[in-house]
């Protein structure tokens, strides 16, 4: 039997888009209270959290495999790693007390801006006492390739409680199965490659069986895979966020009541996610303002966010890899108006659930797995180079009631993602406990004013929210919209 398995193509994609200035990992930054893992010394007992995740191991054991790499082929696959060792991955660092929100962004930021080791298991998690408040954080470091979006929620799930029992079980014994050896892996690789044209034959089969149906199904897959291929193929406007950029990070957060958020859907239509976008929207606007872009300037832009689309069904949550489509939705950044501007967000996100693109997006994966899945890497590598968006934007949603690590119970929980070349801008949220938490990732020379972003965030959606008591015939369009920031000038192209 095989003593490993095989990265699907889209998480391998994940490892052939890492290069020394993008890391293809996703992290999070979670604050708690103290609580009962406070040390007489007002430390965090290191050893409590070791046991913890210790005796949850056996619920996530991708966490304790490495990276192989099959002969000839060099296609990657999970092995267990017979030289795992918990202390490396779970760590424990401290702040200069009293350590506050900004020093714990600059240490998140460092965190992120190193790669993760190839040779280990692909995570990382570091205890972080100091913080004011009586407060600690945990800052989780997983490779793309391993999670997405979706699955991360599923497995803080399995380290976080929504009891705050401090109770701690005893590990399962674990015993790592040996590696395979390069014949073995050969030989394994041989067999997949005879079955594959049988598969193959038996799809055909059925097709034969049921060739009305198999037509128009195949000619929907056809068109939907086109049209995921032509969306890549124009590129999206020039912007600030669109630099060459480097390995070092700046992070920023911020958070948002949920009931607000739900309180601009239900008055002025669309979904949370809708809201989401048309938050963004505005703040890029108003942050293009204030680096010195002329109104007509910034409605001249095509400016584009990526939006993952989950495509994990209810029967796999709980399970590793990823599950994810995208879109590229344009965003009106040139729309003072907070009304029509989330007006324009849902015509375009309707649009979008309309097209084929998810579907184009499953059908190129599974593909792949006939193919040579290099070249689905080769397609996204290309893709974003060409500049099909302007940033990501991911949103999540996540439990709201509260959790507790070990008794301690989570306070905040900001997430970050990661950066693909010539893209300096990822902004991740999450929603925890009736807040939609924010997190920003970016570049760090090239973003050095990311904080006037968070600023404007914050003001597109208040202006969302006065909105929703704003009669419609009173709404007008500013003719000059609001910078974000220094207006001096001194941010010009």
């Amino acid at each position: 039997m095989a003593k490993y398995e095989r990265l699907s193509p889209l998480d391998r994609t994940f490892l052939d888009l890492e290069y020394p200035e993008a890391h293809m990992h996703v992290a999070g930054v979670m604050v708690f209270d103290a609580g009962p893992l406070r040390t007489p010394d007002d430390g965090i007992d290191i050893e409590k959290v070791r046991k913890y995740v210790a005796s949850r191991l056996h619920l996530i054991p991708r966490y304790r495999q490495r990276i192989a790499r099959i002969p000839l082929e060099n296609h990657p696959v999970w092995v267990d790693d017979d030289r795992f060792n918990l202390e490396y991955h779970v760590r424990h660092t401290a702040l200069p007390r009293p350590g506050g929100d900004e020093q714990l962004k600059r240490l998140a930021a460092r965190i992120v801006s190193q790669q993760l080791d190839r040779g280990k298991p692909l995570w990382e998690l570091w205890i972080v006492e100091g913080l004011d408040g009586d407060r600690f954080a945990m800052i989780s470091k997983t490779h793309h390739c391993m999670i997405d979006g979706v699955a991360a929620i599923d497995l803080a799930s399995v380290l976080l409680s929504p009891s705050p029992d401090a109770t701690i079980p005893d590990a399962q014994p674990w015993k790592p199965r040996s590696a395979p050896s390069r014949s073995e892996l050969v030989m394994e690789e041989a067999w997949r490659r005879l079955a594959t044209p049988l598969e193959f034959g038996r799809a055909v089969l059925d097709a034969m069986q049921n060739p009305v149906e198999t037509a128009e199904s195949m000619g929907e897959q056809i068109f939907a895979v086109s049209e995921t291929l032509g969306a890549g193929l124009f590129p999206a406007s020039e912007s600030p966020f669109n630099q060459p950029i480097g390995p070092h990070r700046r992070f920023e957060w911020t958070a948002i009541e949920l009931a607000d958020v739900k309180r601009v859907k239900n008055a002025l239509g669309g979904t949370v996610n809708d809201v989401v976008l048309a938050t963004v929207a505005g703040a890029v606007g108003s942050f293009l303002s204030g680096r010195g872009f002329s109104p007509e300037e910034i409605a001249e832009l095509d400016f584009r966010a990526l939006v993952p689309v989950s495509l994990r069904a209810s029967s796999e949550r709980g399970t590793l890899g990823n599950r994810i489509a995208s879109w590229a939705a344009s965003l009106p950044i040139a729309e003072t108006d907070p009304r029509r501007r989330l007006q324009a967000v849902c015509a375009v996100t309707a649009d979008l659930k309309q097209s084929r693109l998810a579907m184009g997006a499953e059908v190129l994966a599974r593909v792949s797995e006939w193919t040579v899945s290099t070249l689905l890497s080769l397609a996204m590598r290309l893709a974003a180079r060409a500049r099909s968006f302007n940033l990501t934007v991911t949103n999540v949603p996540g439990p709201q009631i509260p959790l507790y690590l070990i008794g301690s119970r989570m306070l905040a929980a900001y997430p970050l993602g990661p950066l693909f070349l010539n893209q300096a801008l990822n902004i991740a949220l999450v929603s925890y406990d009736g807040r939609l938490h924010w997190g920003l990732n970016a570049d760090w020379d090239v973003l050095p004013d990311l904080r006037d972003l968070v600023t404007a965030i914050r003001a597109s959606f208040d202006e969302l929210l006065h909105a929703t008591e704003t009669p419609h015939a009173q709404t007008r369009t500013r003719s000059r919209r609001p910078r974000a920031g220094d207006s001096s000038g001194k941010h010009k192209r």
